[in-house]
């Protein structure tokens, strides 16, 4: 009877979640004239709701770790961007996904939430005063905000521009716009915009205002839209579009300089990822067909330094947004630069070498490094980046998540976690594999302070409850430490959306509901 009545009610929330609070799942259909709705302010102290359900499943599982830091090559400070750690999706320019601090052990965890509405705030950074701007957005828009890191209160809101919703075919992979942005060292946030604009977000005495802004729909027409930015070495801010293209932005005069990436043939190439930069000026995206280093000419114009195709599969695997790699690329040290393609029947994690020259002036003559497959043939795709620690990678697998009604009623997607070494000589290893961990959908992170790399997880439950769980595993064996739950239902999915570690260690997960606060007691 309880498992009857449990199942019941959560069929009964989920509905309403989905029906109400996030839309259909399919297109929407409002009035030709709703086209951009301004987002409804978030209101101070109000929780991610919690259900009866979370009494019905294991609240802690495990034991805390102990700290075992792990070493690791330099990462590259851009020095038009905050401190590593704090400044985008990604952490940092080489896309690392990792933090020097120590993030939560397990030890008598704290958990505070806060929730916006149904908004979810995908890129979170840390401004010089240790406060939460994160750019968040749901069906109706998006938004700019400042955020109390420890009460999780909003302190400032600033309205980004809308969504055309007469023109969306689905808001739950739509990514055009909103989705990234950087902080600069002065608190300065550049963020893409959906009307194809970028702005400057500046802080003040009295919130958040658009200090300027860049139009530039005119230089990459109408039916494209903007995916990713990043400044390079040199200051220079480079957008990329969905539909391929790659410009450069000079923020002082308001120069666009702008070319299309295609193959061979001329035919498009899609773009659905961040990108990463390095020291030398190098900027670097892999497109749903290539992996690409581009540098910048004199006058900034984007120039392909070399190019190469990765096996992009057959199909647009389920998880996956488009028809070739989900990753943005990662890079470890000088000399790599790493993604996971999108191949049959197993995907593979593949290597580069990013540098233009040997050190003693010849050429490159090997450019991909190596390949090795990862999970299991026909259960296998990634549409969250790489984790780089020490000189290796970390991959989870989210083959099987098409939205949120795939871990709906106890379901969740293929399991899958894995750790593969970079080595400079010879071929690539997989070091371990965690054939248990089902981690839908989450961008996970590494804590080089303490040896842990973190997870969002849901594990199958036959009794139809969504737990959902903050989950901690070991980087040198791939066990799970502990798993602390979050919550039961579908206001915890995540979505897509990021794990950060603050500044103090503290780790931060957002929902499709609002966002999450993890410290250890």
């Amino acid at each position: 009877m309880l498992r009857r009545t449990t199942t019941r009610l959560i069929a009964l929330t989920s509905s309403l979640a989905l029906t109400v609070g996030l839309g259909t799942l399919g297109s929407p259909t409002p009035p030709a004239s709703a086209l951009e709705i301004p987002p409804i302010p978030a209101i101070p102290g109000l929780p991610i709701p919690a259900l009866p359900t979370d009494l019905l499943v294991p609240r802690f599982v495990g034991a805390p770790a102990t700290a075992q830091p792990i070493a690791n090559p330099p990462i590259w400070q851009n020095p038009h961007k905050s401190p590593n750690g704090t400044n985008s999706m990604h952490n940092d320019s080489y896309s690392s996904d990792a933090y020097l601090v120590s993030g939560p052990l397990g030890r008598n965890l704290q958990m505070t939430t806060a929730s916006y509405g149904i908004r979810e705030c995908a890129t979170i950074t840390f401004d010089s005063a240790g406060r939460i701007q994160a750019l968040c957005g749901g069906l109706e828009g998006f938004v700019m905000m400042l955020i109390d890191p420890v009460t999780l209160h909003p302190i400032a809101e600033l309205a980004m521009p809308g969504r055309d919703l007469t023109k969306l075919s689905n808001p739950f992979t739509d990514i055009c716009g909103g989705s990234y942005f950087y902080l600069t060292a002065d608190d300065r946030a550049i963020a893409t915009t959906t009307t194809s604009a970028i702005w400057e977000v500046t802080q003040t005495s009295s919130g958040l205002k658009r200090n300027r802004s860049w139009e530039l729909a005119g230089h990459i027409g109408a039916d494209d839209c903007l995916i990713a930015v990043t400044p390079d070495a040199a200051g220079r801010v480079w957008f990329f579009t969905q539909q391929g293209q790659a410009g450069t932005l000079d923020r002082r005069t308001g120069a666009v300089r702008l070319i299309r990436l295609t193959g061979p043939a001329g035919r498009p190439e899609g773009n659905f990822n961040s990108v990463s930069a390095d020291a030398d000026g190098a900027v670097y995206t892999v497109t749903t067909h290539a992996m690409y280093r581009l540098d910048a000419r004199r006058d900034g114009t984007p120039e392909i330094t070399w190019r190469r195709r990765y096996d992009r599969g057959s199909t647009v695997k389920p998880g996956m947004l488009s028809q070739g790699s989900g990753t943005s690329p990662t890079l470890i040290g000088k000399r790599w630069v790493v993604i996971a393609d999108n191949a049959d029947p197993r995907m593979n994690i593949v290597t580069f070498d990013r540098r233009t020259t040997r050190p003693n002036g010849k050429p490159i003559r090997k450019r991909r490094h190596c390949t090795v497959p990862v999970f299991a043939a026909g259960t296998s795709t990634t549409e969250n980046s790489l984790v780089a620690a020490g000189r290796s990678v970390m991959v989870e697998n989210n083959y099987g998540y098409a939205g949120p009604q795939s871990t709906l009623f106890g379901q969740t997607t293929s399991p899958g976690f894995a750790r593969v070494s970079v080595r400079p000589r010879g071929d690539c290893k997989v070091l371990w594999s965690n054939n248990r961990v089902s981690a839908p959908t989450s961008v996970p992170k590494a804590s080089l302070g303490n040896g842990l790399v973190y997870a969002y997880t849901k594990p199958a439950r036959s009794d139809g409850i969504d737990a959902w769980y903050f989950t901690a595993l070991d980087i040198r064996t791939g066990k799970v430490a502990w798993s602390r739950l979050t919550g039961t239902g579908i206001q915890w999915n995540n979505h897509y959306a990021s794990i950060y570690l603050g500044p103090d260690g503290t780790a931060y997960v957002a929902t499709v509901a609002g966002l999450i606060r993890l410290a250890d007691g």
